[in-house]
């Protein structure tokens, strides 16, 4: 449920209930997409799924399209707000600038990485062709507003001399493809349980290897709690 929606509700039992009947329209619908994709969809099996008529599908929104486009929007806004969450307790003290980066790396893993959240990404990379514009426009209000948010914190560490940053963008989107990236093909694109422990070595290791590329000299890597692997990727879906 969105902002506008929560405050739409006046807290009158009949929009409540619109809203509820919404809220249980558009997670059928992302289940059903994400298990048969946007063309082989019916409205018929998500109004089922849902509990609904397919009339109400329609009078709350819209046609097939119009469906997807809102199911995709909503719930990456929902991802969105959990992600920026996890910037409430970004580290400032340069004595725990490790453990506190790597407690970050993996609240943010664990919402990449959240059923919903996998699906949107699985619809977006396959229905990018049929839908470019939708595609740029979830980036834009979710991924890269995070990435944005990310890298003005590491900006502030940078300017009280606990990171060494040129880019503050580039160093957020090599933080987020370090911690996170390798996941999807551990995963099958979210489709597989991922072993915690094996997450977390990911994260250790990308933490670390972003330290020995961002870190000051208190970061070396023969710091004490340093590791001596790394890790590599692109950049985050």
């Amino acid at each position: 449920m969105s902002v506008g929606e929560k405050e739409e509700t006046g807290g009158r039992p009949a929009d409540r209930g619109r809203l509820d009947k919404r809220r249980a329209i558009v997670e059928a619908a992302l289940r059903v997409f994400a298990q048969v994709g946007y063309a082989q969809a019916s409205l018929d099996v998500i109004a089922a799924e849902a509990g609904v008529s397919k009339p109400t599908i329609y009078n709350h929104l819209g046609s097939k399209e119009k469906l997807f486009r809102y199911v995709l929007t909503e719930t990456a806004a929902r991802s969105n707000a959990k992600t920026l969450d996890v910037l409430t307790d970004f580290p400032t003290d340069p004595d725990r600038l490790r453990p506190a980066l790597e407690d970050l790396a993996a609240k943010l893993v664990d919402c990449y990485c959240d059923e919903q959240s996998e699906a949107v990404r699985r619809l977006l990379y396959a229905e990018a062709v049929r839908f470019p514009d939708l595609f740029d426009a979830v980036r834009a209000s979710g991924p890269n507003q995070f990435t944005e948010a990310l890298a003005g914190r590491l900006a502030r560490l940078a300017n009280a001399g606990h990171l060494r940053v040129e880019d503050p963008v580039r160093a957020a989107n090599q933080f987020i493809a370090l911690v996170y990236d390798e996941l999807p093909g551990m995963s099958a694109l979210g489709t597989r349980p991922l072993d915690p422990a094996e997450v977390a070595e990911v994260v250790r290791a990308g933490v670390d290897t972003f330290l020995r590329a961002f870190g000051t000299h208190k970061e070396a890597p023969d710091a004490p709690g340093a590791a001596a692997s790394g890790a590599s990727g692109g950049v985050s879906g």
